[in-house]
Formats: C-alpha cells, sequence, structure tokens
C-alpha cells in the first residue's frame, strides 16, 4: 500500500541570509515519462504533493530562492538514454542554473558511446538507479560505465541503498545492494567520484564508516532527514565528514512541503561553515563549478 500525504506548511521562498542552496536531487523527465512515474507511485510509492512538468519544477525551485537544481533522470529499458539525455541537455542549455545529468541502461549496446555523446553535449555526471533499472552496483557490466566517468572526470549518482525499496520493483533490492558491494566499487575505481543518495538508506552506518575509509564518495540528503520514514535520523553521516555531505530532495516526486528537509537541517544547528557546505557548496564543487 503506498505511503501516506503529510499536509505540513510550506514555506513561500527560502529564509533570508542563508548561503546559496543547490538542490542536488531534482528529478526531469518528459511529461509522458513524468506521467507514468507519477501512476506508479500513486499506486505503489507515496502521493505526489508537486505534479509538475520540467518547466514548473525548474520555476518552483529558482523562484523560491534555490540557486541551482542538479536534474536527474533514468531509463528503464535500452533505448531510452539517448532521448532523454538529449531533453535534459536542452533544459541545461535553456537555463544554466540547472546541472543535467546523463543516464544510461548498464549492459545495453553502446553503453560507453552514449555517455561520451552526453558528455559531449555539456552534461555534468551520469544517473544510474539500482532498483528501477535491476543491477546489482559490482555487476561486470557497471564497469566500462565507471570507468567511462572516471576519464570524463564526471560524477556518478547511483541510487544503491537498499531503500526506499517496494516488492512492486522487478528485482530483490535487498538482493542486489549493500554497502559491502558499493564499497567494491569505490576499490575497483579509486578515481570514480561516486554519490550516494538517501544517505545509504537504510545502511545509514555502513555507509557513515565507507565515507571515513574512501575520498571518492559522496552521500546526499534525500528525504531522509524529512522525519517521512519510520527511522532515526541518520546524524552519522553528517557529522563524520559533512564537507562529503550534500543537500537534496527529490522534488518534485515528495508526499511533503518541498522545504521540509531544508527546515530540518537548519534545525540541526551544524555550524555556518558546515551549512554552507552541505547546502550548495559541497555540490557545487563535485560538479566543478
Amino acid at each position: 500500500m503506498p505511503m501516506p500525504a503529510l499536509a505540513d506548511e510550506e514555506g513561500l521562498r527560502l529564509p533570508v541570509g542563508l548561503p546559496p542552496v543547490v538542490d542536488a536531487h531534482v528529478h526531469l523527465f518528459p511529461d509522458r515519462v513524468f506521467e507514468a512515474v507519477w501512476r506508479w507511485f500513486d499506486d505503489y510509492g507515496w502521493p505526489i504533493r508537486y505534479k509538475l512538468h520540467t518547466p514548473e519544477v525548474v520555476s518552483f525551485l529558482l523562484s523560491r530562492g534555490v540557486s541551482r537544481v542538479v536534474a536527474l533522470h533514468y531509463a528503464h529499458r535500452p533505448g531510452m538514454a539517448r532521448a532523454l539525455n538529449a531533453y535534459v541537455a536542452e533544459v541545461a542549455r535553456a537555463e544554466p542554473r540547472v546541472l543535467g545529468l546523463a543516464t544510461v541502461l548498464p549492459g545495453e549496446e553502446g553503453a560507453v558511446s552514449i555517455l561520451e555523446e552526453a558528455f559531449a553535449l555539456g552534461l555534468r555526471g551520469v544517473k544510474l538507479h539500482c532498483h528501477v533499472q535491476c543491477f546489482a552496483p559490482d555487476a561486470p557490466e557497471l564497469h566500462e560505465i565507471y570507468a567511462a566517468c572516471a576519464r570524463a572526470g564526471r560524477p556518478l549518482v547511483m541510487h544503491a541503498g537498499r531503500e526506499p525499496s517496494s516488492p512492486q520493483y522487478k528485482c530483490d533490492t535487498y538482493a542486489l545492494c549493500g554497502a559491502e558491494r558499493v564499497e567494491r566499487v569505490l576499490k575497483d575505481h579509486p578515481t570514480l567520484k561516486l554519490c550516494i543518495p538517501h544517505l545509504g538508506a537504510d545502511e545509514f552506518d555502513a555507509y557513515a564508516r565507507l565515507l571515513e575509509r574512501h575520498d571518492n564518495l559522496w552521500l546526499d540528503t534525500t528525504m531522509t532527514v524529512a522525519g517521512y520514514f519510520p527511522v532515526p535520523l541518520p546524524r552519522g553521516a553528517l557529522q563524520v565528514r559533512p564537507e562529503r555531505v550534500l543537500y537534496g530532495t527529490d522534488f518534485p516526486n515528495i508526499p511533503y512541503a518541498w522545504d521540509r528537509e531544508l527546515k530540518t537541517l537548519l534545525g540541526l544547528k551544524l555550524g555556518d561553515e558546515v551549512l554552507a557546505g552541505v547546502l550548495g557548496q559541497n555540490a557545487l564543487r563535485l560538479y566543478g563549478e
């Protein structure tokens, strides 16, 4: 059954006096893909509060004071990635405050060429999703993708944590995903810049330890400090190496106010320098801005 929506109050814009805020985890898709994603969430995930198409997503966040948006997408079948990459590249060309990432389906024919073409279009990294695309992080077909990202100096954002999960995925996320598999990737590809969303949910402590050991790992906060899921606030990753943590929201595919996660971060009293890094500077450094 879907999880519930929250009727929490949303702010009209970011509070005055914040350092620049970069939302490092925003989804942008063509209209028909967005609508298919929303139908899936309505049936199996949670009610989407902001059913906005790409131009509205970008306008919503920027008009509320977000300074930059990192745009993510993913392909769930072969042959989709080139069109999706071209779409996001065009969005980023039209609005320079959008940092667009590419995608590819691991194992599809010409995967490396697809990424090289995407980088030539100006896309700034790659997004993969183990749950949707049904692969393990240390699967053999991933090595050419990791190598292509490392050669180009492009970060890879990979949903490789076991949660949030659903029995409606076409694969067992607990069988595919695990911190130990990600550590193999970090060791095998030491020049790859790898970012794991959701602070590695649900293995928060394991990912905090990985963050201590590996200089090529980053985490983002997406949906894990909003108090939506019934888990304790994962403070460990925020404290171990806060310079490797990025603020992200999953906007627009969220069931609560757009600024809920931000309010929680502000309430943690992280200190001015740490807060400035988490809210924006860490993301800008990762993406070479």
